[in-house]
């Protein structure tokens, strides 16, 4: 009988090493098993479909060897003890105890820890008794069933339980660093990034574009099409704000073969400018290019007035990194100097400086250092003032224009430990 009594344990911890085993399995590796044809994965995955059934014949099987443990106990001590209370008392705390190390406890700390190799070998022997016994297990559901629908749940409202949210994937990524390449979990985490980041974020501003103006004589426009820094340039007639166009430089240095370049010969080749309202999220604007095929855009606020324009490039910097060639003109935005500070322009982004520079700047308000600094003061501040936004210390070194121009970044100050 104690021969029998010891099986019954071990059958008992075999039911509780499937339960938890079953429910600790991590269900997106249990599918990518199941998609390379891993027999055991499509077991496991049958039964997890029917999560009810499942634990009903694994609870019925643990129950049952539990209490038949019991039981023989009982019988055990009767036999050699005649009924004495005292006897039986120390067999009810045996039993406990056996059952709790042998069946429960030490079953379920060693599924958690290897869910995956315990649940995909437990299921080619939970598959049959799930068909064998299916005819109790479905009598006992229907208690079950009967009761949710007293409590009112619905069961059918928790089928959802293990879709996966945004936030939650980001997580999966971070924690994923010793199995992802550093570069392409930088990847992952900045494709999350494209739908709350706007065009806004990344827009290059009116003051560091370069336009044509229709109206200029033609040795000026044929100057600035041999010496522009950019591929595409916007057209513009007398004033900045009136774009009628997007010109493609390399369609137009083909014409050069006719003579100089005039702005008659521009308005034959240049497109339809293409406008982006303001706010629009990364994501959607660079499926929007995809759908129309453009590769520039202006983006425009609720007055209609353009704000900067946006490029291709841009919107995939923000997803890879940066691998285009920069202007001349912008290669020198940030200063490193010898006593650690930084001179940065104020146009520069704060998404840059943050990404460049590893700062921690606030996004939640304005887009660049100038704004930032002009929303911290509410008011024009002159050179030479110092303020400390974010923890970092900060001087305005140039004022122009009522315009933040030049800024001193100091590094943030190690915190000492007050004796």
């Amino acid at each position: 009988m104690l021969i029998i009594l010891a099986f019954l344990l071990i059958l008992s911890g075999f039911f509780s090493l499937s339960e938890t085993s079953m429910m600790a399995i991590n269900r997106y590796r249990l599918k990518h098993l199941a998609k390379q044809g891993h027999r055991g994965a499509r077991l496991t995955t049958k039964l997890l479909d029917n999560t009810d059934r499942l634990l009903g014949v694994i609870l019925l099987g643990n129950n049952l060897l539990n209490t038949a443990s019991a039981t023989l106990v009982a019988v055990i001590i009767s036999t050699f003890f005649s009924h004495d209370e005292l006897a039986l008392l120390i067999g009810t705390i045996c039993i406990t105890f056996a059952i709790l190390i042998f069946s429960e406890i030490t079953p379920k700390v060693i599924a958690a820890a290897y869910p995956e190799r315990i649940a995909l070998a437990a299921s080619y022997v939970l598959s049959p008794l799930l068909k064998i016994f299916y005819p109790v297990v479905w009598f006992v559901n229907l208690f079950v069933s009967a009761l949710l629908f007293m409590l009112r749940l619905n069961l059918e409202k928790g089928e959802g339980t293990h879709n996966i949210s945004s936030e939650e994937l980001r997580t999966l990524v971070l924690e994923g660093g010793h199995f992802i390449q550093k570069k392409h979990q930088s990847v992952l985490l900045n494709l999350f990034d494209l739908e709350t980041v706007t065009v806004d974020d990344v827009i290059v501003p009116r003051s560091q574009i370069e336009a044509i103006d229709l109206n200029a004589d033609d040795e000026t426009i044929h100057t600035q099409l041999l010496t522009c820094h950019h591929t595409r340039l916007p057209v513009y007639r007398e004033r900045l704000d009136n774009i009628v166009g997007i010109v493609h430089v390399r369609r137009v240095l083909n014409q050069m073969k006719n003579g100089k370049i005039t702005a008659a010969t521009l308005e034959k080749v240049m497109h339809q400018p293409y406008f982006i309202p303001s706010g629009t999220p990364l994501f959607s604007q660079l499926q929007l290019f995809q759908e129309s095929r453009k590769r520039v855009g202006l983006v425009v606020d609720e007055y209609g007035e353009w704000m900067g324009l946006v490029t291709l490039e841009d919107i995939i910097e923000e997803i890879i990194g940066e691998f285009t060639t920069q202007a001349p003109t912008q290669i020198s935005t940030f200063q490193k100097q010898e006593d650690g500070s930084i001179i940065v322009e104020g146009s520069s982004l704060l998404r840059d400086l943050n990404r460049k520079l590893d700062l921690q700047l606030p996004l939640d308000g304005p887009k660049t250092l100038n704004g930032l600094i002009l929303e911290y003061f509410q008011d024009i501040p002159e050179a030479g003032i110092g303020l400390n936004i974010a923890g970092y210390p900060m001087e305005i070194i140039q004022t122009k224009n009522q315009v933040v121009k030049i800024v001193r970044i100091y590094p943030i100050p190690p915190i000492t430990e007050e004796k």
